[in-house]
């Protein structure tokens, strides 16, 4: 056998990294996970270059787990172009972009179905893309970031006061709204500073652009909504304690089922109008 031969069997595999001048660190580690720590790893990137999926350190775990021994299965040539797209993934990514535009087109055809040709419809579709922005980050990450819930207030009430001042039987009171959106605030103020956990800030902010929504059609249907988005948020509660172990420290988030509530009392409200 020739001394070159030798020296490779006894050395083991060739290092990829030597043979791809283009390898480098992992771009995305956080977007891509342990999939695109392989596919770098088959491009022929340093495994110490390489992080894990959370930023703390190698990802040899993942490759690993991918091939087994923590390096690229044998016979596969070193990849110097794009990783190629990896089974499953275009299956699962599509569903989880387009549900937030699902959501929004079916309330949106609920509230028009509900409240018809009202001026003030045009209101109500205009918060929807927001509230569903807002409802999503919350279930992410248990936030209501300032960004979205106090524009979603003066968008609730600058909207409906050009309404009520643009059309002369517009179906609702401006002033009865703002005070909606105080008192409904407040209200949830004071149950943040009883008890932190149970409420949070967040929820009081968002809860001014959802109580002048619910104040344009009255005080009854303020009443409602609120009701309807904490009975809505008490079975949610049970389910997790009864079928999920949860205890009382257990986390949640209540900006969903507020703003699921208010859905319910504007839908009854436009009925009634």
């Amino acid at each position: 056998m020739p001394p070159a031969a030798a020296a490779t069997e006894e050395q083991g595999p060739v290092d990829t990294a030597s043979v791809s001048p283009d390898s480098g660190p992992l771009r995305d580690a956080d977007s891509r996970g342990s999939h695109g720590v392989a596919a770098d790893a088959h491009r022929g990137g340093d495994p110490g270059d390489h992080r894990s999926a959370d930023g703390d350190g190698p990802a040899s775990d993942h490759r690993a787990a991918v091939s087994g021994d923590g390096e690229a299965p044998a016979g596969d040539p070193p990849h110097r172009g794009a990783a190629p797209a990896l089974p499953g993934t275009a299956a699962v990514e599509p569903p989880r972009r387009v549900l937030p535009a699902v959501v929004t087109a079916a309330v949106c055809g609920v509230l028009a179905s509900a409240v018809g040709a009202d001026p003030v419809l045009a209101v109500w579709l205009l918060l929807v893309p927001g509230m569903v922005a807002i409802t999503a980050v919350d279930l992410a990450v248990l936030r209501l970031p300032d960004v979205l819930t106090y524009p979603m207030a003066c968008l609730a009430a600058g909207g409906l006061g050009l309404c009520a001042l643009l059309v002369a039987d517009a179906g609702g009171s401006w002033l009865r709204a703002l005070l909606g959106g105080i008192t409904l605030s407040g209200s949830l103020l004071v149950l943040a500073l009883i008890n932190p956990r149970g409420m949070g800030l967040g929820d009081v902010k968002l809860s001014l652009a959802l109580g002048t929504v619910l104040g344009w059609y009255g005080w009854g249907v303020l009443v409602l909504g609120v009701f309807a988005g904490f009975l809505l948020a008490s079975v949610y509660a049970f389910h997790l304690v009864a079928l999920r172990g949860a205890g009382r420290g257990t986390a949640f988030s209540m900006g969903p089922f507020l703003a699921a509530g208010t859905l319910v009392g504007v839908v009854l409200g436009g009925l009634a109008g």
